[in-house]
């Protein structure tokens, strides 16, 4: 068995796949999932596993060169904002609805326990070399 990483093996075998300029979807609870992209849903209960938790996780994975998030989150999700702020100074900001039409192109979804709201963002993959 895996004893570090990602163990989930939905999750490691979608990251495993993933290229240049996709797009990766981590989302809230709430967040309406488009039809198209693998979904790996990590939800167990409300809260669990959390979007800060999901995001590190994957930001050990992955190389990440663009980041977009819906603007609503600075006023109602001041603690994501943070987080995402902390991550990716070049962070995107867009309407709620614009993210939204935009999740549609996402290549991987990653939906968490997280029960507050716009605890979303748009990861754009990058390449380590």
């Amino acid at each position: 068995m895996k004893k570090s990483g990602i163990l989930n093996r939905h999750l490691a075998g979608a990251i495993a796949e993933l290229g240049h300029g996709d797009g990766v979807l981590v989302c809230d609870a709430g967040m309406p999932i488009p039809s198209g992209p693998r979904v790996v849903d990590l939800a167990f209960r409300a809260g669990t596993p959390s979007f800060a938790e999901v995001v590190d996780g994957l930001l050990d994975e992955l190389v990440v060169e663009g980041a977009t998030a819906a603007e609503e989150i600075r006023d109602a999700n001041p603690a994501a904002a943070a987080l995402l702020a902390g991550h990716f100074p070049g962070l995107e900001l867009l309407p709620h609805d614009e993210l939204k039409v935009r999740t549609a192109s996402a290549r991987l979804v990653v939906r968490t326990g997280e029960a507050r709201p716009y605890a979303n963002v748009l990861l754009r993959c990058g390449v380590f070399f």
